[in-house]
């Protein structure tokens, strides 16, 4: 089939790759000429494991091409797939104008009848004012679909391919069902064996996908007041965990204690829930709550750190392990590091941090949030290997789990490390191991117990070693 996918970025670029690999003709569209010069050659601007390989061997096969020229994707496509961002405006709502500035050029271009399927994520009734500004704008029948996506990063290629469901609300009349019959034929691959799509009308799609994120983040922010309450009682989060999770009514994703949750999705999903349920004379208790725990929960860090130390960090150094909000990403949007780096820096503490992929990424991002350029910080260095982040460290955060992080050289640690203490976000290693290996381990409801403030006199660290002696960007795995 003919396929044109407006926008270039996470969601768009994954979604016109994997509709690639099975051999539709895909025309990808972004407005960013250096974005689609970077693709054009083979580079990929985000990481997301694999998906480089997969935009390379599609272009070369001809199935994959990229271009800012939208006239001729549209004359091009049977459907037009709209996966632009919707940024979240200062009232949590969700800023539709990329949405609706593509559907009035796509209506102005069409030369026949065409599928506009939404894939952004978008409030309920935003496929009535894409239909309008069709309408407005072009002379030509047309059905609009919601057709939701359902990607976690670092797992997005596995998503697509390998769906729990694929949820498509189509219009009722006569549009829709030619919209429907295009939408099975493009999705038919993935219901050979069992049927996943499972159809609805388009306010029903809309909400799905709000409903989805908003449930996974519940479940976060619920088992991270559990943890709470399990340190307070003496019992441990990951025990309970694993009772709760065997229950086939519950199961075991999503039940991760740890510093809250970040990213792209959850963040922006919940808030624009609240902000849709509020239009229409309606609270949604449960997700404002959510929110609520969730900006809590990336203070936990912080205050075991204070717990321990005291208010004042001055003189004090602190190894961070990760800074992207979740592996396999170079993603910083809503990441937990970026609260613990500023509230660290606001007491006076020095840190060396390290990630395998987003350094560059988080300092642009951090740079933005404290308000000046990274090499104006000097109590804030990149270092490119985990052991150069323990360098003379009073402790060790760990902020990301990433695989490289979870069974390391725990002598070296304590060799490079001043003081061996490790303050555990995501609750990678076993708090009786740690004890036998000489550590003052604290994760999160992890059975942990108040340690009395500790200080240490700034005197006694040692220079920094030379990968850590200033900010710089570490080398990218795409270019």
């Amino acid at each position: 089939m003919k396929i044109a996918v407006v926008g270039a970025g996470y969601v768009g670029l994954v979604t016109a790759a994997c509709l690639a690999e099975l051999g539709n003709d895909v025309v990808c569209i972004d407005r960013d000429h250096g974005r689609v010069a970077l693709l054009q050659a083979g580079g990929v601007p985000i990481y997301e494991p694999g998906l480089d390989d997969w935009v390379q061997r599609n272009q070369h096969a001809g199935r994959l091409r990229f271009s800012t020229a939208l006239p001729a994707a549209v004359a091009h496509a049977e459907v037009i797939f709209i996966a632009v961002g919707t940024p979240p405006q200062e009232d949590g709502s969700a800023d539709l104008q990329h949405v609706l500035a593509v559907a009035q050029q796509i209506g102005r271009h069409m030369d026949g009848f065409k599928v506009v399927v939404n894939k952004s994520t978008v409030p309920v009734g935003t496929a009535q004012q894409v239909e309008q500004a069709l309408r407005e704008h072009g002379q030509h029948d047309f059905a609009v679909v919601s057709n939701p996506e359902f990607l976690k990063e670092g797992a997005a290629i596995d998503d697509f391919m390998h769906p729990d469901r694929i949820v498509i609300g189509v219009p009722e009349g006569a549009a829709g069902e030619r919209a429907r019959t295009l939408m099975a034929r493009l999705y038919a691959p993935f219901n050979r064996h069992h049927e996943r799509t499972v159809w609805m009308d388009v306010a029903s799609a809309e909400l799905t996908k709000y409903a989805s994120n908003a449930m996974l983040a519940m479940r976060i922010s619920f088992m991270n007041e559990m943890a709470l309450l399990a340190d307070a009682l003496g019992a441990d989060i990951d025990a309970v965990r694993r009772g709760v999770g065997a229950d086939s009514r519950i199961g075991p994703s999503f039940l991760y204690a740890g510093t809250g949750y970040g990213g792209s999705c959850f963040p922006k999903d919940t808030r624009a829930l609240v902000h849709s349920a509020a239009s229409q004379g309606l609270r949604m208790r449960l997700v404002e709550a959510t929110e609520a725990v969730n900006a809590a929960q990336k203070q936990v860090l912080v205050q075991q750190v204070c717990a321990r130390f005291g208010n004042d960090l001055r003189g004090l150094r602190f190894g961070l392990w990760g800074l992207a909000f979740k592996p396999n990403t170079n993603d910083m949007r809503e990441a937990p590091s970026r609260t613990v780096i500023a509230e660290l820096l606001a007491r006076g503490a020095e840190l060396l941090a390290h990630d395998p992929v987003a350094t560059s990424e988080a300092q642009r991002a951090l740079a933005a949030d404290l308000g000046r350029p990274i090499a104006d910080i000097p109590q804030l260095h990149f270092v490119d290997m985990p052991l150069d982040a323990l360098h003379d460290v009073d402790a060790l955060l760990v902020l990301t789990e990433w695989k490289c992080f979870h069974h390391p050289d725990f002598a070296a640690m304590a060799q490079r490390m001043r003081a061996p203490v490790v303050f555990d976000g995501r609750n990678l290693f076993d708090p009786a191991q740690m004890q036998e290996l000489g550590f003052v381990y604290q994760g999160i409801g992890r059975r942990n117990r108040a340690a009395r403030p500790v200080r240490v006199p700034r005197a006694s660290h040692g220079p920094l070693l030379a990968t850590a002696a200033q900010a710089r960007p570490a080398s990218r795995l795409h270019p």
